[in-house]
């Protein structure tokens, strides 16, 4: 395809969409969309009402989450990801995000999806989630991963015991792009949204704008607003399905949401070695741009107990600047940029933290969850028996 055509169909068709998932099967239930590479699945069943059922049980779901800029880093063939997903422990779902899983070069941007290094990412995980030694006990029991997708370097998947993967229904994505001319996917979001029982859950892996300018932080609440505005699943045949994020019951929003420190850059580094955490919250924008209301009103963080995410010499230790004699075209102070939030009831975050991956300027941080979901009291026995 002729580079004027690329650039037109990235520009006029894909800035924002809601099909073409990846998933390790096939879904009966296949969501609505205007390719017409759907034209031959079967049509879904009746889609049942939801939040109608009298007579259903609470559930307690494991959950866990993580994002991660990788850089434009493609994964080795020998990365140990083992500690990143703490594959001592077994949970009910992983939901896992990255950004810049490419470059973020104008071919990458306007030229074809690169799905090869997406790919990549998902065997490493697969394989990762089913070699430990808790995994291998739970026989017939593999992760599976029952949605994914990619919009330039963004990527998101989820991944369930196989066992419980037909408890998870309506699996659909919406993909928002507000990078260059306002609707490129070098920034913007991927999100993806089903039903566990009865209860609908979404999830948002975002890349918001750049910058450590005074009132860059604008530019990240006017993507956050975008995102909310412009994400749109499909309703299914009986409309009766949450469309806009904030109609679904609970959801988790992750990502390089690239909000900095207000603070001058050498104080920032002294309270960062001095590791006075507080202090530095006091100034984090994120923090700062809740509680004045102006960006994710009614969004909940986890407290902070770990050192800033960004920007660090790859393969190192050391921040951006830190280091005498390295070359570096611009100073970049140590910011939270990689973060977790919440929404809805039902949700109680156990664990939030920094994980010491070195594979790109960016530090990977995860959260546990306990989400609650309501389940038919008629599916409990069978339930509590897997």
């Amino acid at each position: 395809m002729m580079w004027p055509k690329l650039v037109a169909n990235k520009l006029f068709h894909k800035a924002s969409g809601s099909n073409g998932f990846v998933a390790d099967f096939d879904y009966w239930e296949a969501p609505p969309a205007a390719s017409s590479s759907n034209a031959l699945l079967p049509s879904p069943p009746p889609e049942p009402s939801f939040h109608h059922q009298t007579d259903t049980t609470g559930l307690n779901y494991k959950l866990f989450v993580s994002t991660w800029n990788v850089g434009g880093m493609p994964p080795s063939a020998n990365i140990d990801l083992d500690d990143w997903l703490e594959t001592t422990e077994i949970y009910d779902i992983y939901v896992l995000g990255f950004q810049e899983i490419v470059p973020l070069s104008a071919r990458n941007i306007l030229g074809p999806e690169r799905s090869s290094i997406s790919t990549k990412w998902t065997s490493l995980i697969r394989s990762t989630l089913n070699k430990s030694t808790s995994a291998a006990s739970l026989e017939g029991k593999d992760f599976q991963c029952i949605v994914s997708k990619q919009m330039v370097g963004l990527f998101v998947s989820v991944w369930v015991r196989g066992d419980r993967r037909r408890d998870f229904r309506h699996p659909s994505v919406s993909y928002v792009g507000c990078g260059l001319l306002g609707c490129l996917g070098n920034k913007g979001s991927v999100s993806l949204r089903f039903f566990l029982h009865e209860t609908s859950l979404c999830f948002v892996c975002c890349h918001l704008a750049s910058g450590g300018k005074e009132g860059d932080e604008m530019h990240r609440n006017s993507d956050a607003m975008e995102i909310f505005s412009r994400t749109s699943f499909p309703q299914g045949s009986s409309s009766n399905l949450p469309q806009k994020i904030l109609d679904h019951d609970r959801i988790i929003l992750l990502g390089d949401l690239n909000y900095r420190i207000s603070l001058p850059e050498d104080t920032t580094r002294w309270l960062v070695e001095q590791k006075k955490w507080n202090v530095l919250l006091e100034k984090d924008q994120l923090r700062c741009e809740l509680v004045e209301g102006r960006a994710f009103e009614g969004w909940n963080e986890g407290k902070i107990r770990f050192s800033p995410t960004y920007k660090f010499y790859p393969n190192s230790d050391e921040y951006y600047g830190c280091i005498q004699g390295k070359k570096h075209n611009k100073k970049k102070a140590p910011a939270w940029c990689d973060r977790i939030l919440w929404h809805g009831k039902g949700v109680k975050q156990r664990w939030y933290e920094r994980c010491d991956s070195k594979l790109s300027d960016h530090r990977p941080v995860r959260a546990i969850f306990t989400i609650e979901v309501e389940a038919p009291t008629s599916k409990l026995s069978c339930l509590l028996k897997m």
